[in-house]
């Protein structure tokens, strides 16, 4: 352990390790990812505080089942879904993983740790704007002023290509082709990289964005972010939340029924469930959503006749401002997802 002096007290030792240089350095995990994790241990350690255990005197010996089965018990109380709660036991039991190689004097407590099942609850359903809410979420910020056509581009995008929200926070403008064939290059989970197409709508109007947003573009800007925050840093989750809420909350007071609880991910859901009406295969569909694997893909498939119908109708697509097209009809787009046969 690098020589490192170590104390009972070696909890903070092991996680500062973990997030700072092994999910880095060695997994070579997103800042995004490693974000996620490190949300999980503030939640224990406030966990452990609650139950009189300071961090400062937390030792890996507390980590045991019985101290996780009471932090996801605890979780729940707090009014976390079985979905939320089987996420922070993944965060926990991956660091018990990297801790068994560190530290096998307490191979035993880990081993049990590992084997502690996930729940099986009803999976959340996933609240999806459908058709007519989405476009006009699209419609809200409007094109007549530089701040609605901001909020429009970054709205729009995951739309058409189905990002996810991280994904999306990540794009630089050396990563968007807004020329024929126009394409957005996306980094997934573990550093995974996919090439998107993107429909002419959607290419125009980011064409309009980075023009506006970046007058005088040259070759030194190409590893700004396509998105910025006003600090002209990379847009964050809760800065994408922020402006679907306040389009959703808009769109709503225009007489738009879209149901509460939309998020990022729905825009993300909602592309992919329209995906099999397309004729896509599962194998078209697993590249086109970075997939490791179809089995994942499979649950966008695996619906019934009636329900694909229902979602073929409320399902996603890039709409022009103004109108919504049928992504289906972009020729284009059509003859790149038959040309990954």
């Amino acid at each position: 352990m690098g020589g490192a002096v170590m104390t009972d007290a070696d909890f903070a030792y092991y996680v500062t390790a973990y997030l700072g240089r092994y999910l880095p350095g060695q997994r070579n995990l997103s800042p995004n990812t490693i974000a996620s994790y490190r949300d999980a241990f503030r939640l224990l350690i406030d966990y452990f505080g609650d139950h009189g255990k300071e961090p400062e005197s937390m030792s890996m010996s507390d980590l045991d089942r019985h101290a996780v089965r009471g932090f996801l018990e605890w979780l729940t109380a707090r009014g976390n879904s079985d979905s939320t709660v089987n996420q922070r036991l993944c965060a926990i039991k991956a660091f018990v993983g990297y801790a068994r190689g560190e530290d096998p004097a307490r191979l035993l407590q880990y081993q049990q740790v590992l084997a502690m099942r996930q729940r099986k609850g009803k999976p959340d359903a996933m609240v999806t704007p459908g058709r007519d809410g989405l476009a006009a979420i699209l419609r809200d910020p409007g094109m007549s002023t530089s701040r609605g056509r901001r909020d429009t581009a970054p709205l729009t995008v995951p739309c058409d290509s189905a990002a996810r929200v991280s994904e999306l926070c990540g794009i630089t403008l050396r990563d968007l082709r807004s020329g024929d064939p126009a394409v957005v290059t996306l980094r997934g989970r573990g550093r995974k990289v996919r090439t998107v197409p993107l429909m002419h709508a959607t290419a125009g109007l980011l064409r309009e964005y980075v023009s506006e947003a970046y007058p005088g573009l040259g070759p030194r800007d190409l590893d700004k972010p396509l998105f910025p925050n006003p600090r002209g840093d990379h847009l964050t989750r809760a800065g994408v939340a922020d402006i679907l809420a306040r389009h959703a909350d808009g769109a709503r007071k225009s007489g738009a029924d879209i149901p509460e609880g939309v998020s990022p991910h729905s825009f993300r859901h909602q592309r992919a469930t329209g995906l099999p009406g397309s004729g896509a295969s599962l194998v078209h569909m697993r590249d086109l959503l970075g997939h490791r694997s179809v089995t994942t893909t499979e649950i966008y498939a695996t619906v019934s006749t009636a329900r694909k119908r229902e979602l073929l109708e409320k399902a996603a697509t890039a709409p022009r401002v103004g109108e919504y097209p049928d992504w289906t009809a972009d020729k284009d787009l059509m003859a790149w997802l038959k040309a990954l046969c």
